[in-house]
């Protein structure tokens, strides 16, 4: 029908421009020196992940969108290594997005302490634990635990074993997500500045009245003299709280995008084997695909929020002409 047509269409197209894109935020990180650090290299992790699901994983199961009945008929091999990478990549992508809300939260609440080498060492640390633990994830089924697997009906799919659907979907949605609401919760905290208010500290006390006015660019600082001390008085955002609450819309709008693709799915695969429940094919793709628009929307989200990416993409294009 006109109606399949259209959304494989749009199927493609959004595979395409996730491979794409995420592409090019790995190829202008690796250009740009500047780059070449903290909180980038959580950037071009989650730029990893989203890039193999889309080469690896939304390919494959395009072809089983396309198969009648959605049945699998490329064989257990693939099936497997189908399954490995669609679990592998998709819950690196899912706890990178947690590292980086992490590394904004302390770098907002203790940005004295959170210096550029142990924000580097932690970086790091967060990126290795990210990719083994979603490797030991989407290996379990090979080594026994569950059957992804079945020739008989041609079904390939993660493995609907109970214990290994509490396991997998805690691991690999459950528990981030409760760390991101909770993240978001003290980012959002600790960026919350009273608009219009101002806020006045006293400075060491002069012998002589005395008043200096300094206009300035936003923020504008204005420094008052009288008798006893000196007062300032700070007429709208200091540079700082302006970088929070850019940085906390930015953490917001990650995760909420994150939880808006994911849930749907991860309380599908919770439920489905739990109570043995026959949900239809048809919802069970759209919220897998659902699912994989988050590799898409990731680094829309990134480059929205950071004049850098934008300064460098339209420089990686001027040079390429």
């Amino acid at each position: 029908s006109v109606f399949t047509v259209l959304v494989l269409t749009l199927l493609v197209m959004l595979t395409l421009a996730t491979f794409l894109w995420n592409l090019l935020v790995l190829a202008t990180i690796l250009r740009v020196k500047a780059f070449h650090r903290v909180p980038h290299n959580l950037v071009a992790s989650t730029a990893v992940s989203d890039v193999l699901v889309a080469a690896l994983v939304m390919p494959l199961s395009l072809v089983k969108e396309l198969s009648a009945g959605r049945r699998w008929r490329l064989g257990r091999a693939l099936c497997l290594v189908w399954v490995s990478f669609d679990v592998l990549c998709c819950t690196a992508s899912i706890w990178n997005v947690t590292a980086i809300a992490l590394d904004r939260y302390w770098s907002i609440t203790r940005h004295l302490q959170y210096t550029l080498l142990a924000r580097r060492r932690i970086s790091n640390v967060m990126i290795a634990l990210t990719w083994v633990l979603s490797a030991a994830i989407s290996l379990a089924p090979l080594l026994g635990w569950g059957e992804t697997y079945s020739p008989e009906q041609e079904r390939c799919q993660v493995s609907q074993d109970p214990s290994y659907a509490i396991v997998s979907t805690g691991g690999a949605f459950y528990l981030p997500l409760c760390v991101v609401l909770f993240v978001y919760w003290k980012i959002y905290k600790a960026s919350k500045f009273p608009m219009g208010v101002r806020r006045r500290n006293a400075v060491v006390p002069l012998p002589e009245a005395a008043q200096v006015k300094e206009a300035s660019r936003e923020p504008q600082m204005v420094f008052t003299a009288r008798r006893a001390a000196i007062t300032f008085q700070t007429d709208g955002e200091t540079w700082r709280e302006q970088k929070e609450k850019k940085a906390a819309l930015m953490v917001g709008i990650l995760i909420g995008v994150f939880v808006l693709c994911w849930i749907p799915f991860f309380i599908t695969e919770l439920i489905s084997p739990l109570c043995s429940c026959n949900i239809p094919p048809i919802w069970k793709s759209i919220f897998l695909w659902l699912g994989y628009s988050n590799s898409f929307f990731n680094p829309l989200i990134y480059t929205a929020f950071n004049k850098n990416y934008n300064n460098a993409f339209k420089n990686l294009f001027v040079k390429q002409r």
